[in-house]
């Protein structure tokens, strides 16, 4: 009887072993992975937004590879200053009175105006600027579909996507109830996504550029579990980027403080 079961044991295993592994869902990656990333940190800690577009048409395919040679220079930081200087310091259409870059940097929807006069001299598709915050009527997950939808369609049209990602803390000042604050924004170039999100899924992988520093990282996007707003019952407007290595906004953190990343805006060809 022993030796029975002990044989039974032994099938039951081998036929484990000869199941075939469930497989992640493929990647759609960046045309040109192998690029240097720009490093912002060659001109200045506010000029993340310039150093991402860059990153986004080095890591494109040809026809976006174009956009950045077009733009000025010999050298990754002759480029990245003939850029903010040639369509950085133009005025602000979002924003009246002020230019497109200043001391905090520039918004998304500036650099996407920038992305598009760069590409209009390349006769190259126009790029959309959106904001990745729920919707009315928009659940959590049909959220996270949307947003690996908009950053695989870029990758797959030739163009890295880049993301703007805040960092936001619940502070407490005397006096009143605990707000959240933004400490920081940022910008990343996507080079990587699932093509397709897994049965029930929470949260996907990508794979980034960071321009602080010009390296590479990877994390995830994720469902909040957090509102992010003094609601009851509410549920939170934007998905967490959970990338430990991004150190965006880390500084402007009190002691004893928890912060969080929260995705906010994208830019790419879909």
């Amino acid at each position: 009887m022993i030796e029975c079961r002990g044989a039974i044991a032994a099938a039951a295993g081998l036929l484990l072993l000869m199941q075939p592994a469930v497989a992640a869902p493929p990647l759609r990656e960046a045309p040109n992975p192998g690029a240097v990333p720009f490093d912002q940190l060659a001109v200045a800690g506010n000029a993340c937004g310039p150093a991402a577009l860059l990153n986004g048409f080095r890591f494109g395919d040809k026809n976006w590879q174009r956009a950045l040679t077009s733009v000025a220079g010999d050298t990754d930081k002759a480029r990245l200053l003939s850029l903010i200087r040639t369509w950085g310091l133009r005025p602000s259409k979002s924003l009246a009175g002020r230019k497109r870059w200043g001391r905090h940097g520039m918004n998304a929807d500036d650099l996407c105006d920038i992305a598009n006069e760069v590409g209009r001299t390349q006769l190259l598709p126009q790029l959309q600027c959106e904001g990745l915050m729920i919707r009315p009527g928009e659940s959590p997950p049909k959220l996270l579909e949307r947003v690996r939808s908009r950053l695989e369609t870029s990758l797959t049209r030739g163009i890295p996507p880049i993301i703007s990602v805040r960092r936001i803390v619940l502070r407490k000042t005397a006096g009143k109830a605990p707000e959240w604050v933004v400490l920081q924004g940022h910008f990343l170039t996507i080079t990587s996504v699932p093509r397709k999100l897994e049965k029930n899924a929470d949260s996907f992988p990508i794979h980034y550029l960071d321009p602080w520093g010009g390296h590479r990282g990877e994390g995830r996007l994720v469902v909040s579990s957090r509102a992010f707003v003094s609601v009851p019952g509410a549920v939170a407007p934007c998905l967490e980027a959970d990338l430990p290595q991004v150190e965006a906004g880390n500084q402007q953190a009190r002691a004893g403080e928890k912060t969080l990343l929260t995705l906010a805006a994208g830019i790419g060809k879909w």
